[in-house]
């Protein structure tokens, strides 16, 4: 362990040593049933997930398993497109776009129905389902007061509890982390007063039946070429003291009960499981565990997550406000609850641990929580942020095994992107475009504008990123061939430019993004989108480090070297002073796109700095600033870390207030000020995706805490009105620990942790120092 302070701070350690953090409530709670899915509390365990809408006389619980797809592997390649890229190249070096992209949507898409056009859910492509789900009737008074319903994010557990004709009930839910099953407990204060009847639903692919005192839920849904893909199974059973349990063909039904447990156990036959034997075996060993152990049980285990960082600010809270009035309240004044801002950074950690697991499956647009059978966009893996975007705060905010099935399925798109890079370049190595699912998909999308853009180097960020953190060299030389092999394709494939002779991807585009033409043209195909010169410049460097660390010696990573002296420098600076989008100032029909795709560079990747790279900098504030502050959900998290980046606190919090707008819509929306969240926090797109509430927890600790640019630089954009806080346990590059207290925007105590004791580094208040591991 290294801890250290600075001769400048000791004069205030003693100042400071006895300011206490009152804890702020971690809860979110409600003062009625959900009305909508968007207000139900998501409970998940990895891979189980239950969202209660805590309803008085009738209780719908959503029901999910991260493995739930539809559809089957397919090889969507076109392996004639490489006939047609020399064509496709010419007409781009010659200036004409238009007929480039026509002949890219032509030839250089995928065969099929690649995705449906988001909605896969019966083709190939697939898409992740809701399993079903859980209805409760109870039967007792509605007249219910006293009512609240409440989310404990440190315990991970939900309740709802309420009185009636004089008695008082009380459920709690969890997704254990122990036994891997869904509990529901339900109790009175009254004796013999539980009574209600179980039934599970699903829209469709489903069978319902009882078989002795056990409800089954069980289908098969369709592999998207007219035969069966993927089975299911969902058991309820019930333990009771007290009361009687009968049983009809697709019920179970308690009366007189003094106290009811549902157990439920789910299981899929992805990667050719025995559903059967699984849920069996799952329901079989907890039903075996007293409640009160198996409830301790999962608790530890969470625990073990999510206890790693605390985050308190000041003492602004308005926690003992419902939820969804704390959010109102905030959109009009944030500073005036510092505690939501925490609640929020926490919520993102906890979503992070109950969506996925190591050994499973990395989160989806949707995380682990659908309400549908076509979810939107398929709740697939958008590669073009979405899912990099989903694993963001990963590994600043303490939970870098998280990151772990993101990378194994960057290997399994490693894998099936080397016949996608035959098909479509002829090339070496691999690629993957803007689409992918469980099935291995790596071929484009349907149409150019939004499916040719190249998404395996911004993957690769991510295997280096996981390095740079954990400094695990067995892993590096696990992923280096990963990362060779990625930048083998695009040295192979990148052109040069006429006007400076640079080397360039094409075609591509830059993501979802469009300009016009000289002659009025609207169009997207083009050669060297900044994105893709930020992109393949990182992954060049980052395979010269690696191989470096790795004491590997290679030609081909030699002539990588040498290329780097010929791509084009990470930012050009256009002559409105912006950020340059495309190689030319093309007209922009939408100057508040949602994409900011040419800042790539300020962030994930740390090309732009106000320290390093200024006039970049400077460029990099006038883009956001003509791109506005509004947006969908995500591109609203995005630009909370681009104001941090760029060490603005004020102006990074504006953009988290705008993120928290309360929104209640949940159809599909791409208007630029639409973007907010709902009230059980999730990010509304609209509709909700998760990737919002990510990159929203990642850009509250950007604003704390930043190590890309070579060192540690504490409070790096901390907004006026969280002039007082203390953090613990988010993690800087380098695998270092770091905890941070703060009084009236100054630093006045930290330490750094390190299993090493390597000096670092570290910007506190202005003043560059050096940890010498003492």
């Amino acid at each position: 362990m290294m801890s250290f302070k600075s001769n400048v701070l000791c004069c205030l350690v003693v100042l400071c040593s006895f300011m206490a953090f009152a804890q702020q409530p971690l809860q979110l709670w409600y003062t009625a049933p959900a009305t909508q899915w968007e207000e139900t509390l998501p409970l998940g365990n990895g891979r189980l997930g239950m969202m209660p809408d805590g309803g008085i006389t009738q209780e719908k619980i959503v029901l999910n398993d991260i493995t739930l797809w539809s559809g089957s592997s397919q090889d969507a390649n076109n392996y004639e497109a490489h006939k047609s890229v020399k064509e496709i190249q010419r007409l781009l070096l010659a200036g004409r776009n238009d007929e480039a992209e026509a002949l890219v949507n032509a030839n250089f898409v995928c065969t099929g129905a690649g995705s449906g056009h988001g909605n896969g859910a019966n083709v190939p492509f697939g898409c992740f389902q809701t399993l079903g789900e859980l209805q409760i009737d109870y039967h007792h008074a509605d007249d219910a007061h006293a009512y609240r319903r409440q989310l404990d994010l440190p315990s991970a557990i939900a309740t709802t509890q309420f009185e009636t004709n004089g008695i008082r009930y009380h459920r709690e839910y969890f997704t254990s982390f122990g036994s891997d099953v869904g509990i529901i407990r339900l109790t009175a204060d009254k004796r013999r007063s539980l009574d209600f009847s179980v039934t599970l639903t699903r829209d469709e692919r489903a069978k319902i039946k009882t078989e002795g005192q056990e409800l089954q839920l069980s289908g098969a849904l369709s592999d998207g070429r007219g035969g069966i893909g993927m089975r299911y199974i969902a058991r309820i059973r019930i333990q009771h003291q007290g009361g009687k349990l009968t049983v009809d063909d697709r019920a179970l039904h308690l009366a007189g009960a003094d106290e009811a447990i549902l157990y439920v156990s789910i299981a899929t036959d992805f990667r050719n499981t025995s559903h059967l034997t699984r849920s069996q075996s799952l329901m079989e060993a907890a039903l075996k565990h007293a409640y009160q152990a198996e409830k301790q049980l999962h608790q530890t285990a969470f625990g073990k997550f999510f206890n790693r960082v605390s985050l308190e600010i000041d003492d602004k809270s308005t926690a003992d406000l419902p939820t969804d009035e704390r959010l109102r309240r905030f959109y009009e004044r944030p500073a005036a609850d510092n505690g939501l801002a925490a609640l929020y950074f926490q919520y993102g950690r906890y979503l992070s641990i109950c969506s996925t697991r190591p050994g499973l499956l990395p989160p989806n647009l949707q995380g682990l929580w659908a309400h549908q059978i076509q979810t939107p966009w398929n709740g697939d893996y958008h590669l073009n942020i979405n899912a990099q975007m989903n694993h963001w705060p990963v590994e600043v905010a303490n939970l870098s095994e998280l990151h772990e099935p993101f990378i194994e399925l960057i290997k399994t798109l490693a894998q099936e992107g080397k016949k996608t890079a035959k098909a479509y370049y002829n090339a070496p190595g691999w690629v993957c475009y803007m689409i992918a699912n469980v099935w291995g998909y790596t071929a484009p999308g349907e149409e150019a504008s939004w499916g040719a853009s190249t998404a395996s180097g911004w993957l690769c960020n991510h295997l280096w990123e996981h390095y740079l953190f954990t400094q695990d060299t067995a892993y590096l030389a696990e992923v280096f061939p990963i990362l060779r092999e990625a930048a083998r394709f695009y040295h192979h494939t990148m052109i040069k430019e006429p006007r400076h002779g640079w080397l360039v991807t094409a075609p591509s585009v830059s993501p979802e993004n469009s300009f016009l033409m000289a002659n009025g043209k609207r169009t997207s195909v083009v050669m060297g989108p900044t994105i893709d010169n930020q992109i393949v410049r990182e992954l060049y460097n980052n395979v010269l480090a690696a191989a470096e660390q790795l004491n590997i010696r290679d030609p081909f990573i030699d002539t990588l070297g040498m290329d780097l002296a010929h791509l084009p420098p990470p930012v050009q600076i256009g002559s409105d002073g912006r950020v340059m989008e495309w190689l030319e100032e093309y007209r922009e029909p939408e100057p508040q796109h949602r994409h900011v795709s040419h800042l790539y560079g300020l962030y994930p990747a740390p090309f732009i700095s106000p320290q390093t790279t200024p006039e970049w900098a400077d460029a990099a504030r006038k883009t956001l600033q003509v791109r506005g502050d509004a947006g969908t959900g995500w591109s609203r998290a995005w630009k909370i870390l681009f104001w941090a980046r760029l060490q603005d606190g004020n102006h990074a919090l504006e953009i988290l207030r705008q993120l928290l707008q309360p929104a209640l819509g949940s159809e599909i929306n791409m208007s630029g000020g639409s973007g907010g969240t709902y009230p059980n926090l999730f990010c509304a797109h609209p509709p909700f995706q998760i990737d919002g509430n990510f990159g929203g927890t990642a850009g509250i600790a950007e604003m704390l805490l930043q190590s890309h640019a070579g060192f540690i630089h504490l409070l790096p954009a901390l907004p006026d009105a969280w002039s007082t806080g203390e953090v613990k346990g988010l993690k800087a590059r380098g695998n270092y620990t770091v905890d941070i207290k703060w009084k009236d925007g100054t630093v006045v105590d930290y330490h750094i942790h390190s299993p090493t004791n390597k000096p670092v580094n570290v910007l506190v208040n202005g003043t560059m120092t050096v940890y010498n591991g003492e």
